[in-house]
């Protein structure tokens, strides 16, 4: 309880869960990201990340956070310090890695740009990846075992679309049979997992994204 969570949790290989704090933007918040225990202990993180938004953990087990505010994404080590891993990222929302390293970040406003991988601490390359509607929410990311980006980007309309862009920016609308798709992650197996959020038929849904039609299984049902 007591947190705000605007795109999914991430979870580290010790069972740790860290989980945002956002507000409403512009608005930071005292305690803007903590750390779950498996045993359910929270710990509030003392960093200083306005409006944190996406998470996603890194191959160097740090959890990299978004800042919609700030368009800036920070990395944060095991011991919870953070520090300024790219910025000028527009309104910086959903994050996702590649096999190589690059880290593609959504600008909720309408582009899919890459943080390319550098050496050291240094200024990093960042380049629009590929371009798509923009949202009134937040864009949420996850790297697919077919080495495919999928992409939500909530808008007010009553039907919302699963983009998928290709390792060549081939931007294709892959399933457009949700209401409001948000969070959006795949298991060991390649299982896609999709909220969608909206009333009436909200709740957790599983998709096999190797058939030729993909047929979401409600699993989890929303009050």
């Amino acid at each position: 309880t007591d947190i705000h969570q605007v795109d999914s949790p991430v979870c580290v290989p010790d069972g740790t869960i860290y989980a945002t704090q956002s507000g409403s933007r512009e608005n930071k918040s005292a305690t803007p990201l903590y750390r779950i225990a498996p045993d359910g202990a929270r710990e509030a993180l003392a960093v200083d990340i306005a409006n944190p938004t996406s998470l996603a953990l890194g191959s160097d087990d740090c959890v990299y956070v978004s800042s919609r505010f700030e368009g800036v994404v920070y990395r944060v080590d095991p011991r919870g310090k953070a520090d300024v891993y790219a910025s000028d990222l527009g309104v910086a929302t959903g994050l996702a890695f590649g096999a190589d390293g690059s880290l593609y970040v959504g600008d909720r406003a309408g582009s899919i740009l890459r943080v390319l991988p550098g050496a050291g601490d240094g200024a990093r390359e960042v380049e629009t990846f590929a371009s798509l509607p923009p949202s009134v929410a937040a864009f949420h990311l996850a790297m697919g075992p077919d080495g495919c980006l999928y992409v939500t980007t909530p808008t007010l309309a009553s039907r919302d679309a699963i983009y998928r862009i290709t390792p060549d920016r081939q931007v294709d609308t892959w399933y457009s049979g949700f209401g409001r798709p948000q969070g959006l992650t795949f298991d060991r197996s390649g299982t896609m997992f999709v909220v969608d959020a909206l009333a009436g038929s909200a709740g957790l849904y599983r998709i096999d994204i190797t058939t030729r039609t993909p047929e979401p299984e409600l699993i989890v049902a929303a009050p």
